[in-house]
């Protein structure tokens, strides 16, 4: 087999270096990007598959939530709209934990 810097400089195949169809996909682009709604996939155990096996029969100590991540990612503006909800929910926790008390002692 030739080298790949032997078969870059053939003209036959000098375009691949220029062509966008075979450039390699960048790891942001690869992923496809989910909202808040499906985060629960990634711990669930209905979503946990352990493979023993593979296609062909081998041996393999993975699970399909490793896919899942390999595969998957968290879409960032609904993950910071997450964690300021996350704030808020536990601001107003608080504030109704302060009000029961006072609610309480007039009943």
């Amino acid at each position: 087999m030739s080298s790949q810097e032997e078969i870059l400089n053939d003209g036959r195949f000098s375009r691949i270096t220029r062509d966008p169809r075979f450039w390699e996909m960048p790891e942001k682009e690869r992923k496809v990007k989910i909202d808040k709604r499906f985060r629960a996939m990634f711990h669930d155990k209905k979503f946990k598959l352990k493979y023993t096996v593979d296609k062909r029969g081998r041996p393999v100590n993975y699970t399909s939530t490793e896919n899942l991540r390999k595969f998957y990612a968290l879409s960032e503006s609904d993950s910071d709209l997450s964690e300021s909800d996350s704030k808020e929910h536990t601001e107003k926790k608080k504030k109704k934990k302060k009000a029961k008390p006072r609610g309480e002692a007039d009943s």
